[in-house]
């Protein structure tokens, strides 16, 4: 894997996030308390709403729109909701936020 450095850890508050724009769109990239990083689709499957002014909470999101709550591992909806976002690999190091550069520059050739 290729690692894209795309800023220190602290530019994201504490169960907060922030937008990465990428080939294939943007890419919501989250902090947990614990700070662990997260990335993921920034939509909401249900009605787009942006994933990146939801609620952080323990390792999942919920959308603002309309609540559904999306666990940030797998990126499946929990509870009685049905959908699934879209997660990318990234890691922390040295206090970096490294995203997978192959995951997030390939745009599909349809």
């Amino acid at each position: 894997m290729s690692w894209i450095d795309i800023g220190p850890i602290d530019d994201i508050p504490l169960r907060g996030a922030r937008l990465v724009k990428t080939l294939i769109g943007c890419i919501a990239v989250f902090r947990t308390a614990e700070e662990e990083v997260y990335a993921a689709t920034n939509s909401c499957p249900h009605k787009g709403g942006p994933l990146s002014e939801g609620i952080v909470h323990g390792q999942s999101v919920t959308c603002p729109l309309h609540n559904w709550v999306f666990d940030l591992n797998t990126g499946e909806a929990q509870g009685a909701d049905d959908g699934r976002i879209t997660t990318y690999p990234v890691r922390l190091e040295g206090g970096r936020i490294l995203l997978d550069d192959s995951a997030v520059a390939q745009r599909s050739a349809a």
